[in-house]
């Protein structure tokens, strides 16, 4: 079990898979569809991820908002993106080609803090900082209704599962229930002492009987996660009921998530830790300690026992889940298929799978040994536990100068793959890793040669750290910074 993490009453594991460190502000929301994870920030992009090794996709990241992306949510199919900003707008986005397909400006300009489609995929919904609502046809990405709750802030909402009502919640505490003409059919008010930050309904229906019953998980600045039963009656009157009170944080929860069987609640506090719980038993599982700054946001994977969790630390963690205790059986990142070196290097070491190794020996020149590697199931944390004994008694390398090539290899694996130690400077800001060949881009900042290359090359010349244009592709080698770097390495 990674050592960030305090376990539990129950028996599942998590751990700390990989850390995405690309955006250069806060952090504001995450979501996942079933093979892409997107991110959004207050430096006004989107990035976009395979969820098969985290590798950014080549037209990541999206840059069409003027201010802060304060949410984004997929489509169900996966085809499309929303997201919605401090500029007034929600815009949709392809996930083929990562171009707007739609900007839908808000009623009266307002700055929108969330937006979320129905599972239906016909209907959305984006909450502004005046209390307005605005209902779309997503398909026409025209604006069929409004409403509003006046002095307030629409900072959370969610879709039922069946998508014929959607709750909001707002910075006066209060939670409501809407239907799609925009007429409210429940209030809960003061739900959260403080105001709502986030709520979400769980993904399965419950009926028994003349009621048919959600649940919805909500959070807030009182530092509490709550569950709801929302039942419907045969008359169409609703009533909602407070099941479970969740004290696991310390400090005002920002995000709260369910995983895609119902079965695990998820949740991001200002006292930077994310909580998973049981969400029918209502037990505190775990509890993660990896971030810097507030959790803002977290996000279950619907197809593999995956967490994204998002801080204004600037980073996004993905955990995995041990044993699919989620439901969803073996991690898809297990599996080799579309990896590439730059996404393999992104992961610990120690997830590496056998077809990592493999590639890995034929990047570093030790093709001869893949077979033997393979015919022996060495994966990741095989590699880093050999010695030389191993080598030559149980692989039956013969070559003394092949095995000691090899343990050098792994020695400098080892090194390179502690990045929590490396100093921030070191690391080129395109692929997060240490710096062989330093250069200064015009935009003043340092990159690994190759990458910034790479991406003056494919990214229309502006700049990775500002995103804007690059007035020279002129590469000045940074003596002094790859100096620097030896230096560090010598001493560790």
């Amino acid at each position: 079990m990674d050592d960030t993490a305090e376990k539990g009453p129950a028996l599942q594991m998590t751990s700390l898979l990989c850390t995405l460190h690309d955006h250069r502000d806060d952090v504001n929301w995450c979501a996942f569809s079933a093979k892409l994870l997107a991110t959004c920030s207050g430096d006004k992009t989107l990035r976009i991820y395979n969820t098969s090794d985290f590798s950014e996709l080549s037209f990541s990241p999206l840059s069409g908002h003027g201010y802060s992306v304060h949410c984004c949510c997929f489509s169900p199919c996966g085809q499309f993106l929303a997201s919605c900003s401090t500029d007034a707008t929600t815009v949709v986005w392809s996930m083929v080609t990562g171009e707007i397909e739609a900007v839908m400006e808000h009623p009266g300009r307002s700055p929108v803090r969330i937006c979320a489609l129905s599972p239906d995929s016909i209907h959305m919904v984006s909450g502004a900082s005046d209390g307005t609502l605005a209902l779309w046809d997503f398909p026409s990405k025209q604006l069929r209704r409004t409403g509003a709750v006046n002095d307030t802030t629409m900072v959370a909402c969610s879709f039922s599962p069946c998508s014929q009502v959607f709750m909001s919640g707002s910075t006066y505490g209060d939670l409501r229930l809407w239907d799609l003409n925009m007429n409210q059919l429940h209030a809960e008010k003061n739900a959260h002492d403080l105001g709502v930050t986030c709520c979400t309904f769980a993904p399965s229906i419950l009926s028994g009987g003349q009621v048919v019953q959600f649940r919805l998980a909500s959070c807030g600045q009182d530092s509490l996660l709550k569950i709801w039963a929302i039942n419907k009656f045969s008359s169409g009157a609703y009533k909602m009921q407070l099941l479970h009170t969740l004290t696991g944080q310390s400090a005002p929860v920002l995000s709260c998530a369910y995983s895609s069987d119902g079965q695990l609640l998820v949740s991001g506090s200002v006292d930077k830790t994310v909580a998973v719980y049981d969400a029918k038993n209502a037990v505190l599982l775990y509890t993660l300690k990896q971030h810097e700054r507030y959790v803002t946001a977290c996000s279950f994977s619907p197809t593999s026992p995956l967490i994204a969790t998002g801080s204004m630390d600037k980073t996004v963690n993905i955990w995995r889940l041990e044993d699919g205790c989620s439901g969803h059986g073996e991690s898809a990142l297990t599996s080799g298929e579309g990896r590439n070196s730059a996404g393999r290097l992104k992961l610990l070491v120690t997830d590496w799978s056998e077809e990592d190794v493999s590639e890995w020996l034929v990047e570093e020149g030790l093709e001869r040994l893949v077979d033997k590697f393979r015919a022996n199931n060495i994966d990741g944390t095989e590699l880093l536990s050999l010695t030389k004994e191993t080598l030559a008694s149980e692989l039956l390398i013969e070559s003394v100068g092949l095995r000691n090539k090899l343990l050098r290899k792994v020695e400098e694996l080892k090194s390179e793959s502690a990045c929590s130690g490396i100093p921030d400077e070191f690391l080129c800001p395109i692929t997060r890793e240490l710096m062989k060949e330093p250069v200064i881009a015009a935009d003043g900042y340092s990159y690994e040669r190759e990458a910034i290359e790479s991406w003056i090359n494919t990214k229309n010349r502006s700049s990775p750290m500002t995103n804007l244009p690059l007035l020279t592709t002129l590469l000045t080698p940074n003596h002094t910074l790859k100096m620097a770097i030896g230096r560090w390495k010598t001493s560790h």
